[in-house]
């Protein structure tokens, strides 16, 4: 059945208004949700306002109400933190105080509101919308307002997106301000882990996460953490011996430095504290380790958000606006969210339910229970951890006799290391043995090829660029030379990590008060999805690639739209375009015409990123990516290899016995790579489909142009599901 593009031009927000507030903790993307919600419902036509200082400038009304332009939220993507304020308001409890924020409210037309914060405030919202007819019934009798204005404003719609760094609220794989706060603290571990071993030091780092482990349980998993305490998964007894063993084991092993991560709610299983300072008087006592503590407290919620946390935000701000404009009295306020690389719509209070149910499954000591009810993610998460962090010894292995390589294949990316330490610790507990093959497809056919151990990949998972060495030869010219080298070796397995064979650098702004367009080249071959998402997270106003043909109008057009922004408030404007979007409209060729057609509204610069883009430290996402999906893939090569596994020899001839391992809408999907022939644009090295060609209206929209938005994907409202816990081992990151 052909898909059949279902476009939002028919919605209308005409007459319509919409209310932006932040609440509760703030955290870093809440700008770039903003900026979306108030572009988009601009866009449709609706009025939007700002309402400052969360429920308290609800409550408060006057000037802490404004209705705001497409440039008020103008260079305010790259801010942390929130422009509009957050505040903890008592009187919004009250019904007191409820009454006068619908006052408020009504008074300006506003019966749509979008809601960016944590369960308290969204709960908060809930119970606004369902008293709101009761409110305005109230405010009718006092004579505040008259019975039309009790008709007009009869209904209130909710919609709210999750503000939290915890990642603490169930229904999603993210919550905006998360991916930034990881960045927070893998700095600051990367920074760390220098100083520890110049000393041989023993680091306890305490992380924000009173009833959430998310925070460090991804960030023990993305710098190969020695332990961590979790307030979901409390130590087993006798945690005190079984921790100090294993630091003792690591330090002989002549490792310098041991790394204990402690979210600040850790509890043991009688539900007793665990702080990082017991932690630390622990370790120096039975072990006489240097043990020093670092609490990184409010710099979690500090800095730039990351572009994944804008491109998350500015989503989820566009994907509110259409749920606000869809709703009817009839549906319940909705939560947007994000599951895989889709946004979905839930019911609010579900997921506030599923979020309280947590809490209370740890109240009660049911661990298991609070671990599944967080989520799938957060489930691989810990299951990942533990099977990576911990090796078993030597006799409690299995033992296959398959020998598994790995080699690393195409340019360098970040995060490479960090699957290969996924892919040889779990093959090693699978119970093979694992080799390492030096330089890829080239070093494989010269025989550089060794075995590896558990402690031979330990403080991989920070590095960048490839350790094993990568490069662009494909084996085609040497595959009887390999073929000999898998003999002799008598490898059974191939796991390959590369391309066909980051982005949030590309934020420039204008210094001062002069106008200034920068013109950005990436990286990516012939594929446009750095150029297209940097642009999102970057609040590009252009972004030229390969995928979508584009020619001189379009380029003129371009530059028209953009001399006429730069003549408002606007200060600063960024284009960017992939390497191989077009051979002779290139990169001088726009900034030529950018400059000339520019002379006396604004001037050009230029930058070619080249490969830094390949260079520097992977992401906490890198890490976490990487580490997840390469002992997914382990995994299945241990499946495969005992299915096909006769009379002492392995028989895998059949297509599924190779295959790609990626994401695809919600899940992680092993296909074929014999299917994969028809979907691959050969000649260019891209898929024929790329998914995220939906989201490049999402740029324009954003940056003033008129476009068509299939939104084929939204407006349905699911239910926050339940999963046994065998889902946690298929699809979910």
């Amino acid at each position: 059945m052909d898909h059949q593009p279902k476009f939002f031009e028919n919605l209308s927000g005409t007459g319509k208004a919409i209310g932006v507030l932040t609440s509760g903790g703030d955290a870093q993307g809440m700008n770039a949700a903003v900026r979306a919600v108030v572009r988009m419902g601009i866009y449709v036509k609706a009025k939007v306002y700002f309402v400052y200082e969360g429920y308290q400038g609800m409550v408060d009304g006057g000037d802490n109400i404004v209705e705001v332009s497409w440039e008020s939220v103008s260079s305010i993507l790259q801010v942390g933190g929130t422009v509009i304020g957050s505040a903890r308001c008592k009187s919004f409890r009250t019904r007191e105080g409820r009454l006068q924020a619908a006052y408020n409210l009504v008074q300006r037309g506003i019966t749509n509101l979008c809601v960016i914060g944590g369960d308290g405030s969204l709960t908060g919202a809930n119970l606004f919308r369902e008293e709101w007819s009761g409110l305005l019934e109230e405010l009718a009798q006092k004579g505040k307002i008259d019975e039309e204005a009790v008709k007009k404003y009869a209904y209130l719609n909710i919609v709210g997106m999750v503000g939290s760094i915890d990642n603490d609220f169930c229904g999603t794989d993210m919550t905006i301000g998360t991916d930034s706060a990881l960045h927070r603290i893998i700095e600051v571990v990367d920074a760390i882990m220098t100083t520890a071993q110049s000393h041989q030091r023993t680091f306890v780092l305490e992380v924000m996460g009173r009833h959430c482990g998310y925070l460090a349980l991804v960030s023990a998993l993305a710098c190969g953490a020695d332990w961590v305490f979790i307030p979901e998964y409390p130590p087993e007894e006798g945690w005190e011996d079984s921790m100090c063993v294993k630091l003792s084991e690591n330090r002989a092993r002549k490792k310098r430095l041991n790394i204990i991560i402690v979210a600040e709610g850790a509890i043991d299983c009688h539900n007793k504290p665990i702080t990082s300072e017991k932690v630390k008087d622990l370790v120096v006592q039975r072990l006489g380790f240097d043990t020093r503590v670092t609490i990184l407290g409010h710099v979690q919620r500090g800095g730039t958000p990351s572009a994944f946390d804008r491109i998350l935000a500015s989503r989820m701000g566009v994907e509110a606006v259409l749920a606000l404009l869809e709703a009817t009295p009839a549906t319940p306020a909705c939560v947007v969210s994000l599951s895989g690389n889709q946004a979905v719509r839930l019911p609010l209070m579900e997921c506030v339910q599923m979020t309280q149910e947590v809490q209370k499954a740890m109240d009660e000591g049911r661990f298991v229970e609070a671990v599944r009810l967080r989520g799938r993610s957060f489930e691989n998460n810990l299951n990942t951890y533990k099977l990576l962090s911990h090796k078993k010894p030597d006799t409690e292995l299995p033992k296959t006799n398959f020998n598994v390589a790995v080699l690393n294949v195409g340019a360098p990316a970040a995060g490479m290391n960090a699957a290969v330490r996924a892919a040889v610790r779990v093959g090693i507990t699978e119970g093979h043995k694992m080799f390492a093959v030096i330089d890829g497809f080239e070093g494989f056919a010269r025989g550089k090829i060794k075995e590896i151990s558990w402690g031979d990949v330990g403080g991989w998972t920070g590095q960048g660029g490839s350790i094993l060495g990568t490069k662009r030869t494909l084996p085609a010219k040497f595959l009887e030379k390999i073929a000999d080298q898998m003999r002799t070796n008598n490898i059974n397995a191939l796991m390959v990590i590369g391309g066909f064979e980051t982005c949030d650098r590309i934020k420039q702004s204008a210094s001062g008060t002069k106008r200034r367009v920068f013109i950005i080249e990436t990286m990516g071959g012939y594929c446009g999805y750095l150029a297209n998402m940097g642009a999102l997270a970057a609040g590009a106003d252009a972004a030229y690639i390969f995928e979508e043909q584009f020619d001189i109008r379009e380029l003129q057009a371009n530059v028209e739209h953009l001399t006429e922004k730069m003549k408002t408030s606007i200060q600063r404007g960024l284009v960017l375009r992939n390497e191989n979007c077009n051979e002779n409209y290139t990169t001088d060729f726009i900034y030529q015409l950018y400059s000339e057609e520019g002379k006396g509204v604004f001037d050009c610069r230029k930058n070619v990123l080249g490969h830094m883009q390949q260079g520097g430290a992977p992401s906490p996402f890198d890490r976490n990516f990487g580490t997840k999906i390469s002992a997914k893939a382990m995994q299945w090569i241990s499946k495969k290899l005992k299915e096909t596994y006769r009379k002492g020899k392995v028989f895998a001839n059949t297509d599924d016995s190779v295959c790609l391992l990626g994401m695809r809408r919600r899940n992680l999907v092993f296909q074929p790579v014999a299917e994969l022939k028809t979907e691959t644009d050969f000649v260019h090295r891209i898929p024929k489909e790329q998914w995220w060609l939906k989201l490049r209206p999402l740029m324009k929209i954003l940056a003033k142009y008129k476009t068509s938005y299939d939104v084929s994907d939204s407006g349905q409202l699911e239910h926050v599901a339940m999963h046994s816990p065998k889902e946690a081992e298929t699809g979910a990151i």
